[in-house]
């Protein structure tokens, strides 16, 4: 069975002050072509499908015309809602939806239920893990604690024991929105940290032979049963970097899987440039960030006068400009917020007892702080899911 695995839409979101409508157009119209010309069987989308709980109009009819036209292919597809999704909303008409071979799983109960598609050689059952918020499923997998591996083990629990009770040769897929360890992450996914822990291990998923996960945006392989497709867009400067793309995925009879990156299209190059404001306009071998989606880093001691018009006239695209001055790392005008940098909520707190107490806080003030943190973190999930 041949899959087209991809994730992270994040259909309605902008880049900086880009209106990114066009680009999401165009990538759907590639996945469609994609999925056309390479004979897909299969398409999984790993969840993030919108930016946010309640999407811009402009956003669903896109999703509605992506889930038409796939559907029109007569292309079974395979969908999980993320973090970033309403999964209440994403999941309305599932049941009438499943007709017409576009199967949206969101509901966590249902993650032992699985899509069960066939091919010459026998059947696959998809699992589709929606992204699970520890704080609101802790009941529902009945963990003591909640917390991303405990909760994603549960779900695997009933993922196997489903799996167990299904024919001999039965091949499986699991669709999971997850931070996975040895992930490479960048600044545009929304953070999941619970109990301090964000990251689970790949062993949670043992004992099936794919799993599409969702959620980072760096395509990447974990192992050679578990990738990231990434989003096929970027969304940050970080992802200046990235290669956009999918994996082509073939699952033999012995379910054996054997992977391709299918480049997806990109709307405008991106750039991160660092120097003065002379050294960046002079430099000719920046001649080819030109037409790029510029990020633009000063390193003058001192502000230079209009510096956006200025660094505008030689790279019309920039869309941010910073000011990091070159100085020594113990020069009191270094910033809070570069000190700040990469480093967690919870760090930022026990730093800050630290520094006013003058001694760091014990076991037990660790623990009350990363409760309080959970607590924020489990009502700002309550309320987005109440939207």
């Amino acid at each position: 069975m041949r899959l087209l695995h991809t994730s992270d839409w994040h259909l309605g979101r902008a880049f900086h002050r880009v209106n990114m409508l066009g680009a999401q157009t165009e990538f759907i119209g590639h996945l469609v072509a994609t999925v056309r010309e390479q004979a897909v069987d299969a398409v999984v989308v790993s969840g993030d499908v919108y930016d946010r709980a309640v999407p811009p109009l402009a956003a669903v009819e896109l999703f509605d015309d992506a889930l038409h036209r796939l559907a029109e292919l007569g292309v079974p597809t395979v969908m999980i809602s993320g973090n970033h999704d309403s999964a209440r909303r994403l999941g309305v008409g599932a049941g009438l939806i499943d007709r017409a071979g576009i199967h949206l799983r969101t509901d966590p109960a249902a993650v032992g239920t699985p899509v069960v598609l066939a091919d010459d050689h026998g059947d696959v059952a998809f699992y589709g893990l929606p992204y699970l918020e520890p704080a609101l499923v802790k009941d529902e997998f009945a963990v003591p604690k909640a917390g991303h591996e405990s909760v994603l083990a549960a779900a695997m629990d009933r993922v196997r024991a489903d799996l167990a009770g299904r024919a001999p040769g039965t091949r499986s897929v699991v669709l999971a929105h997850a931070f996975v360890t040895g992930g490479e992450a960048s600044d545009s996914e929304r953070d999941i940290t619970v109990g301090g822990v964000a990251a689970v291990p790949a062993g949670v998923f043992a004992g099936v032979d794919y799993v599409a996960l969702g959620h980072l945006h760096s395509c990447q392989r974990i192992s050679e049963r578990v990738r990231y497709s990434g989003s096929p867009l970027a969304y940050s400067f970080s992802e200046a970097g990235h290669r956009k793309s999918m994996w082509l995925v073939d699952l033999d009879a012995g379910g054996t899987v054997t992977a391709e990156r299918l480049d997806c299209p990109v709307p405008r190059p991106l750039a991160r440039l660092r120097g003065t404001l002379e050294e960046l306009l002079a430099d000719p071998a920046l001649s080819r960030h030109e037409d790029a989606w510029v990020e633009a880093t000063l390193t003058d001691a001192v502000r230079p006068a209009d510096p956006m018009a200025r660094i505008a006239a030689r790279f019309p695209h920039t869309l941010s400009l910073v000011f990091a001055p070159d100085r020594a790392p113990d020069d009191p005008a270094v910033s809070y917020a570069r000190r700040l940098a990469g480093r967690s909520d919870q760090q930022i707190a026990e730093d800050f007892v630290a520094h006013v107490r003058g001694a760091a806080p014990d076991a037990r003030e660790t623990e009350v702080l990363r409760d309080a943190f959970d607590a924020v973190r489990a009502t700002d999930a309550v309320r987005e899911v109440a939207r």
